[in-house]
């Protein structure tokens, strides 16, 4: 039985282009529960403006390399086309939720199915837009993606959404504010639940 003050891990994914980021920083700002976004590790460069510990923790690829055979992280992938990882810290989770945190992860499909393996209780979430069709207009929309774009992102969208079934609760963003609204719902009922439940 874990400590009655512990925090709550929750994950939340969805396919890219169908706002999840947006729900989420809506949701960190909105909702009164102790939330907390996980800070992911990456290999990849600095953009200008970003903060080491605060957007992302910058490790160099033989760092990354090592951790990860330390067995360090709860999941991490290879951004194939760029070369660089990204993963998710067991240390970081660790420390959220051991100071009462609700610590929310922002991953993809095949690192969520990681984590559930060594945390089965997280309150898993995956957020669409309804279907591929309205997730193409959205991506046209933005004016920033070549069409051999779209159609990868279109692909692997059908896979995560055959993927949905593994997640406990589906979220159509219609409206950000509604979208993290229900989220935020979602999480207050587990506030008054055991945590083992």
């Amino acid at each position: 039985m874990r400590p009655a003050n512990e925090g709550r891990l929750v994950i939340i994914s969805g396919p890219s282009g169908a706002g999840k980021s947006t729900v989420v920083r809506e949701l960190l700002r909105t909702c009164p529960l102790p939330l907390q976004l996980s800070v992911s590790a990456t290999t990849r460069r600095p953009r200008p403006g970003e903060q080491d510990g605060l957007d992302y923790h910058f490790l160099t690829h033989e760092e990354f390399a090592r951790r990860r055979a330390a067995g360090d992280f709860l999941e991490c992938k290879e951004v194939f086309g760029r070369g660089d990882w990204y993963g998710t810290l067991a240390a970081t989770v660790t420390a959220g939720l051991g100071g009462g945190k609700w610590v929310i992860l922002e991953i993809d499909v095949q690192g969520a199915l990681a984590v559930l393996e060594r945390h089965p209780d997280a309150i898993t979430i995956f957020v669409h837009c309804g279907s591929l069709e309205e997730l193409e207009k959205r991506l046209r929309l933005r004016g920033t993606e070549t069409e051999e774009s779209i159609g990868r992102r279109l692909e692997v969208a059908r896979c995560e959404l055959r993927d949905a079934e593994h997640y406990r609760y589906k979220i159509v963003n219609d409206t950000v504010s509604d979208a993290a609204a229900r989220i935020c719902e979602i999480l207050a009922r587990y506030a008054t639940r055991p945590q083992n439940v």
